[in-house]
């Protein structure tokens, strides 16, 4: 369930970033108020995530599955370019987001998992 949430966590951060964009420096008031309730539920998804998944394979998938997202939606709203090398590198933040997923499942099964996560509390 945490990495569902991580990614659901990740697709808000491409709807906050995308609404930013729009927004023009918070200037216009309803992407101003898209970016704000989608940066909370971001938020909240990846701090959730974060009681099961460590910090720095939750954080590389939240940044890796956002920064894939807004630029595909900027390319489908026809304000960035795709390119072919851009494309190639897209593709491999996604297989490296899959890759950390892969890893993460491997060690969960082999008890490698290390005792501390980002909460101090038990």
């Amino acid at each position: 369930m945490a990495w569902a949430i991580l990614v659901g966590s990740g697709i808000f951060e491409a709807i906050w970033a995308t609404a930013l964009g729009d927004s023009r420096g918070l200037s216009r008031p309803l992407p101003a108020l898209v970016f704000g309730v989608a940066l909370i539920v971001s938020m909240w998804g990846l701090s959730r995530a974060l009681r099961e998944i460590p910090l720095g394979t939750a954080y590389a998938v939240w940044t890796g599955t956002g920064a894939v997202l807004t630029v595909a939606i900027a390319a489908v709203r026809g304000v960035e370019e795709l390119s072919v090398p851009k494309a190639v590198f897209l593709c491999g933040v996604v297989g490296a987001v899959i890759g950390l997923r892969v890893v993460e499942r491997r060690e969960e099964r082999g008890g490698k998992r290390p005792e501390s996560r980002c909460s101090t509390s038990k």
